[in-house]
C-alpha cells in the first residue's frame, strides 16, 4: 500500500479507521495489480491509469466509490453524480459485507469506462470493458 495511503488512514478517528483499513485491505488483495495513491486528498485504485476504486471520509462515515459502479448491476451500491459511478457507505467496519466487497471489486477490473480521458472527450465516456 502507498505510504501516502497509509498516513491517510492513521490520521483518521478510529471508527473510521476500521473501515478505511479493512477497505484498502480488500482494494489491495483483490486488485494487486492496481496502482494506488491519494488523489484528489483521497485514497484512490487506478488500473492502467484508469481509477477504479476508492474511499473518502465524509460527515457521517466513510464512502467506498466505484467509478464504474453503476454497471455492476449490483445490491447495496447507488448511484453516484451524473456519470457512471456507485457508492456504499459506512459508519463501522461491522456494516461491511467483505463478500459483496469482493464480488464488486471483480466487477471493477472486469467493468470499467474510461474516466482516464474523460477530459480529452469533454465529459464523454467511453467504455473500457
Amino acid at each position: 500500500m502507498h505510504p501516502d495511503v497509509e498516513a491517510y488512514n492513521a490520521a483518521l478517528p478510529a471508527s473510521e479507521r476500521a473501515v478505511c483499513e479493512l477497505l484498502a485491505r480488500e482494494i489491495d488483495a483483490a486488485l494487486p495489480e492496481a496502482e494506488n495513491k491519494v488523489w484528489h486528498r483521497h485514497p484512490v485504485w487506478f488500473l492502467d491509469g484508469n481509477p477504479v476504486a476508492g474511499y473518502s471520509l465524509l460527515k457521517g462515515g466513510v464512502r467506498l466509490l466505484f467509478w464504474s459502479g453503476q454497471s455492476f448491476d449490483e445490491p447495496g451500491l447507488q448511484d453516484e453524480g451524473s456519470f457512471k459511478a456507485a457508492e456504499a457507505r459506512y459508519s463501522d467496519a461491522a456494516q461491511v459485507d467483505v463478500d459483496a466487497l469482493r464480488r464488486w471489486l471483480g466487477k471493477a477490473r472486469d467493468i470499467q469506462w474510461d474516466y482516464k480521458h474523460i477530459v480529452k472527450r469533454k465529459g464523454r465516456l467511453e467504455r473500457l470493458k
